[in-house]
């Protein structure tokens, strides 16, 4: 296959250099942005992990010869782990499981689809190009244009959230974030030193949000989209968005087209995201920082702008993007939206109050008052996790008035960001995984305050930065107050049931690095290119503690490497997984963890892992992505699971004319991220 890419080493976990050029803006090769002499979790966890290894020794250490085998590095070992563990579709059955875990392990494997348990189907609900909005064109990717795609589904969908609709028996309205383009495989012959204006505006029109409504087929369990519904709505690139909060109005966010510095077009690269109890939903802009050229401040450094000509080129159509001509515009990124589905006339907002940084995520957890905590972390290495507690409760009932009041409950309250410090001495954090002494890693955590607005206007907590400048250049308070580095804060999602707070961190290869932090007890192993996910319990389990327990719930990698960890769960009875990305919950209290990634071969998947009783961390692969796609969304309810499949066929030399995946639509046609539905053939619960 002609190579379009400059090889430029090893990349981040199984990542292909083409998603790292075009999703991140090879983040994981530029320097890294936080230089701070803040603690790295990793020391952190090292502390901690001594305390419980002599207890657990046996369950940690314990090989599983089959679960080693699939753990692979190219397709030939991986169609070897396939024969060991069972063909994909026909898996070997498990002794019963968890609750909500009993299905059929699917094997790890390098198939050109969507691998699903036996007995469970599957259908494409949506596919980038299908027309949504009344008027839009069925999908021509050889005649693509801006208008076109500014009424059908965007690209790379990541976060879904299905809402129920009052009134419309069997649909539900199903939200989902575009986070990115991937011009190689969108357009035939394109020239990356030189893209078109109408390249670069069908890829403004591609990015964003989408609301569509899907109907359920209670016969079959299949989703279809309902089409011109009045619900449906695209949210694009050149979208009005106003800012709101603390920082709104502020001059760091006034530009010559925005005077106010109230009002931006636009919202990029949003990676994860939440609902809210109020009916609306969240979401993180993440690697904003990609689209932006020619910078030069110690700011614009932090936040990893570069000094140059951007990868997509757009600052050529719009100045906005030229940090140069436009200093304040990237700004106005790098905020969670909060979008409101119900209402198609509804401007969306950026919630200035919850900071600017990679947001991957925004989660919500409410009070026992009945106040909103949003927690969300910065996916980069070595930098930080946070929570926004507000100061106004909810109001319930859709009656107008409440609906305006919910809308402004994101901008007051108090940002803050975590510091853990491990319970183990550091000559026992050794960087290898191997626990301490006392058996985990584990310790306590403070949130530290950065700022707080109110009504009346905003406080900073953090010496020799005004409120205005923690808002907007979050990343650097948390430096200054001696945030915990950690590796590459994902998804942070807390326990409906339990109100546990499970932090996922998918990998680090820098950990341990010449000139870069050590592991600690909270990111325990050195060179982390698997990942973990650590496990939270605010004090007194109150949303709004300020301060909390912690211990590393997983270590992610092969079962049969020593330094891997499943809540101490004997190893031979897993899966393996590597690179947790986003998270959601079952109604059984188990984890789902969708992966980006995979550094072990095969390709990236959905996993269930039970939380609570004596099968604590029985880990379990419900289904594996097709060719160099990433596992998004997910959404589990009793009766179906979806997942975003995002950027299939996005493999290292990869083209529209040369493409390394079939997939959704097989031989001959473009590759095109898609949401896909999955359920029990027999129409039962999933996992029971």
């Amino acid at each position: 296959m002609r190579n379009l890419l400059p090889i430029i080493g090893s990349h981040s976990g199984g990542r292909s250099a083409m998603t790292c050029r075009f999703r991140c803006g090879d983040a994981c090769f530029h320097e890294v942005p936080n230089t701070s002499s803040n603690e790295y979790v990793g020391d952190v966890i090292a502390d901690a992990l001594s305390r419980r290894g002599a207890l657990r020794a046996a369950a940690v250490v314990t090989v599983a010869a089959a679960a080693g085998s699939a753990v692979v590095a190219g397709a030939p070992q991986a169609a070897a782990a396939e024969a060991k563990h069972g063909m994909p579709g026909k898996p070997v059955k498990p002794a019963k499981a968890a609750r909500g875990l009993r299905f059929d392990v699917v094997a790890p494997n390098t198939a050109d689809q969507v691998t699903v348990p036996g007995g469970y189907q599957q259908n494409v609900v949506i596919r980038w190009g299908d027309p949504i909005l009344r008027g839009a064109p069925a999908f021509d990717p050889e005649h693509q244009t801006a208008a076109a795609q500014a009424g059908q589904f965007g690209y790379n969908n990541d976060f879904l959230a299905l809402l129920p609709i009052p009134g419309e028996r069997n649909r539900q309205l199903l939200v989902a974030n575009h986070e990115y383009t991937d011009e190689v495989l969108m357009f035939r012959g394109y020239d990356a030193a030189n893209p078109t204006r109408e390249q670069v505006e069908v890829a403004w029109a591609a990015h964003g949000l989408g609301a569509v409504v899907v109907e359920e087929d209670r016969r079959s369990g299949k989703l279809t989209v309902v089409s011109r519904h009045h619900l449906n709505r695209r949210i694009t690139a050149t979208s009005e968005f106003l800012l709101t909060g603390p920082a709104a109005g502020s001059s760091l966010l006034k530009t010559s087209a925005d005077r106010t510095g109230r009002k931006v077009l636009g919202t990029l690269n949003n990676c994860s995201g939440g609902t809210t109890p109020w009916g609306t939903t969240l979401h993180g802009e993440e690697n904003f920082n990609q689209y932006f050229a020619n910078a030069s401040r110690d700011t614009d450094k932090r936040y990893g702008i570069g000094t140059g000509a951007s990868e997509r080129k757009w600052e050529r159509f719009d100045k906005r993007f030229d940090v140069a001509q436009e200093p304040n515009e990237s700004h106005r990124f790098g905020y969670v939206v909060e979008f409101d589905p119900y209402d198609p006339t509804s401007t969306p907002r950026k919630r200035t109050a919850l900071g600017r940084f990679k947001h991957e995520a925004a989660t919500v957890r409410m009070t026992s008052d009945g106040r909103p905590v949003v927690y969300t972390g910065d996916d980069e290495r070595f930098d930080y996790f946070y929570k926004f507690v507000g100061s106004k409760r909810m109001r319930h009932g859709n009656s107008r008035a409440a609906r305006e009041h919910n809308l402004t409950l994101l901008d007051e309250g108090t940002l803050y960001v975590a510091k853990l410090t491990g319970d183990s001495p550091a000559s026992e954090i050794d960087g290898s995984g191997t626990l301490p002494a006392d058996g985990e890693f584990d310790g306590s955590g403070t949130w530290i305050p950065l700022a707080t607005a109110t009504a009346r206007g905003a406080v900073s907590h953090v010496e020799g930065m005004t409120a205005e400048e923690v808002f907007v250049f979050t990343r650097l308070a948390g430096d200054k107050v001696g945030a915990t580095k950690m590796d590459r804060p994902e998804d942070i999602e807390p326990s409906p049931q339990s109100g546990k707070v499970y932090v996922v961190l998918t990998n680090n290869t820098n950990r341990g690095k010449t000139g870069s932090p050590v592991a600690d007890e909270a990111n325990p192993r050195t060179n982390n290119k698997h990942g973990h996910i650590l496990e939270l319990t605010e004090r007194r389990n109150h949303a709004d503690a300020t301060s909390f327990g912690w211990s590393v719930f997983l270590v992610a990698g092969d079962p049969a490497d020593p330094a891997t960890y499943f809540a101490g769960f004997p190893k031979d009875r897993v899966s393996p997984i590597s690179c947790p990305d986003n998270v959601a919950f079952d109604v059984h209290g188990n984890l789902w963890i969708s992966t980006d990634g995979n550094a072990l071969g095969a390709h990236d998947g959905l996993f269930g892992v039970a939380t609570k009783g004596d099968r604590r961390g029985e880990l379990k692969q419900f289904l594996t992505m097709p060719n160099g796609a990433e596992t998004c969304g997910p959404i589990v309810q009793e009766r179906r699971v979806l997942v975003a499949v995002q950027h299939p066929g996005e493999v290292d030399g990869a083209s529209v004319e040369q493409p390394a995946s079939a997939w959704p639509d097989g031989p001959g046609k473009i590759v095109r991220p898609a949401v896909v539905a999955v359920w029990r053939a027999d129409g039962c619960d999933i996992g029971v």
